[in-house]
């Protein structure tokens, strides 16, 4: 790991710049260290908590109208300082065959929606109407974020046979997956119709990135546990008990993402960057800091947290077992040597720089735990994350300007040869069924005619040998006049090697590119837990594990979410 060391050491009370980064962005940005990330206390789903607690938010029951068999609809009211909002869900029968997580379902176990301001009978029966077709729905714009979710049956079926019965349910059962419910698409910003996140920008609620989706989803683990609260004691009446509360703060809510999260990196990346650059700066807030008793102690528990849950999780993916016993292996023998490397090391970034020989996913987990330290040097990066999406050529500069940023920040792109097959072997684009992202091999499949402009790589490269053949003291006005072709490409290089960290270094072309990189690290800055790949295209994860509940949400400790140990309190309080 390429370490650039910052001359003052000193503790600020403000977070540094990268402008003095201990790590050059050639680091971050690389796809296969963004493939390991993992969730830190700047993630989406941390930061709306914190200011769930902080600005005393408040839930409650409006409506809970289900049948023994649990179908029916329940509302949830959401108090905010600034205003009222409603979640919505639709509990619907559904036949196991039904049951499929991809885009292209048409049926769902649950369907969701976070709805702005009141609910008249009016909009309740448009939303009854509509919300479970989804996509194929006449949805409001009142509507915020649009989603649905599927059952873990397994799991479903065990807690409430179990908790009717007068039992709780057996961890090795909620091992496997970890939550109740599984969302497979949750929309928003205006997406078929609903609510455009534009008024939200002067919004104190939700004007920070997938804010929104993510109250959405939360407030959807709430219910998940109501439900089967409410399904048990139907089921078991008197005998039944309810799930224990560590079991409730166990289970989160599942999702399966696919190939359509990856393309969202690549269209945004001024966003992305903002993203990484908040992730950045808050682990230089760490970097800079002298190592510590007090930080030690919280260090060596948070890696051995870490220990437990790689130990914990459960995988089918041959190369995740890998890499988990990898991690658990690697940080055993960090865990055994902790002492003696903090007293050869005076900062965190000492500290970091003489573990990087360590696997990408374990230097991750380093980084994870090292963001915890300092509280009151991060969470100053709580409201840093929206950016500014403009790609921009400025007037006046000639087009050797554009080649210098070129070869210092687009060497990973430039460097490849896009002659030879293998760099060129993938075409993304769109089915036409679902407008599903897809990706086929060049020259084998069809679909190539429908290309989508991911091939970041490509165009960069392309741009870098036609402006090599063109006179370096030209306008780079000109130039594009003359190609056209270059326009898109050159605002982007020219806007983004202007960024702090820029694009990924990704080629998402090439033979051996793995998306599932780019899932990984979208889904980190979310905030998930337990990545489980079902292939190098799909990943199922599990979000707000470990997490408090809605009414104790003042607890913000829930990194490295464990398995509860409840074996002396089985049972639990009556109904």
């Amino acid at each position: 790991m390429n370490m650039v060391y910052a001359n003052d050491k000193s503790i600020d009370v403000k977070p540094p710049l990268l402008s003095t980064s201990f790590r050059t962005r050639d680091v971050i940005m690389d796809a296969q260290r963004l493939g390991a990330m993992h969730q830190t206390r700047v993630s989406f789903v941390r930061t709306l908590l914190r200011k769930i607690d902080r600005e005393k938010w408040t839930l409650s029951t409006h409506l809970w109208d289900l049948d023994e068999n649990g179908y029916g609809k329940v509302i949830y009211r959401l108090h905010t300082p600034e205003h009222l909002y409603h979640l919505v869900v639709f509990c619907n029968e559904l036949a196991d065959d039904e049951r499929n997580d991809r885009v292209i379902a048409q049926k769902w176990d649950v369907t969701f929606g976070l709805v702005f301001g009141e609910i008249s009978e009016e909009l309740l029966n448009n939303l009854q109407a509509n919300v479970p077709l989804q996509e194929a729905g006449r949805n409001s714009n009142m509507m915020m974020v649009l989603a649905r979710a599927n059952k873990s049956v397994r799991v479903f079926d065990h807690i409430v046979s179990s908790l009717a019965a007068g039992k709780q349910p057996e961890i090795d059962v909620l091992a496997q997956v970890g939550y109740i419910l599984r969302t497979t698409a949750v929309y928003g910003n205006g997406k078929f119709g609903i609510y455009d996140f534009k008024p939200l920008d002067h919004s104190e609620d939700f004007n920070q990135s997938f804010r929104a989706q993510m109250c959405a989803v939360y407030l959807l683990r709430e219910f998940s546990l109501d439900w089967v609260d409410y399904l048990a004691q139907k089921k078991g009446g008197s005998n039944a008990v309810k799930l224990h509360p560590e079991i409730k703060r166990y289970l989160g809510i599942g999702n399966a993402t696919g190939l359509g999260m990856a393309p969202y990196l690549i269209n945004h990346p001024c966003v992305v960057d903002q993203w990484l650059t908040t992730r950045e700066e808050a682990l230089q807030a760490t970097l800079v800091c002298h190592i510590e008793p007090k930080e030690t102690a919280h260090f060596a528990s948070l890696i051995k947290r870490a220990i437990q849950h790689f130990n914990e999780i459960v995988t089918i993916n041959e190369q995740q077992v890998k890499r988990n016993e990898t991690v658990v292996s690697e940080l055993i023998i960090l865990q055994n040597n902790l002492m003696t490397t903090i007293n050869n090391n005076a900062t965190w970034a000492d500290f970091l720089q003489a573990h990087d020989h360590l696997s990408f996913e374990s230097q991750e987990v380093i980084i994870s735990c090292l963001i915890e330290l300092y509280p009151e040097r991060v969470d100053a990066l709580l409201e840093s994350v929206n950016a500014d999406e403009a790609l921009s050529l400025p007037k006046g500069k000639v087009i050797q300007d554009l080649i210098d940023v070129l070869e210092q920040h687009y060497r990973w792109a430039i460097d490849i040869d896009f002659t030879q097959p293998e760099n060129s072997h993938w075409f993304w684009y769109r089915s036409i069924d679902k407008e599903e992202p897809r990706m086929g091999i060049r020259g084998q499949e069809p679909g190539a005619d429908r290309e989508l402009s991911l091939d970041i790589a490509r165009q960069a490269n392309h741009l870098y040998l036609a402006l090599k053949q063109a006179n370096s003291k030209q306008l780079i006005s000109e130039f594009i006049l003359n190609k056209p072709k270059y326009r898109s490409i050159a605002r982007r290089v020219w806007t983004m090697g202007h960024k702090q960290l820029g694009d990924i270094q990704m080629n998402v072309l090439h033979k051996d590119a793995l998306p599932m990189h780019l899932l990984r690290c979208k889904l980190s800055m979310f905030g998930a837990t337990k990545f489980d790949p079902r292939s190098d295209r799909w990943v199922r994860i599990t979000l707000f594990q470990g997490a408090p509940l809605f009414a104790e949400v003042g607890s913000d400790e829930w990194l490295f979410p464990l398995l509860p140990d409840v074996s002396i309190e089985q049972g639990g309080s009556d109904l």
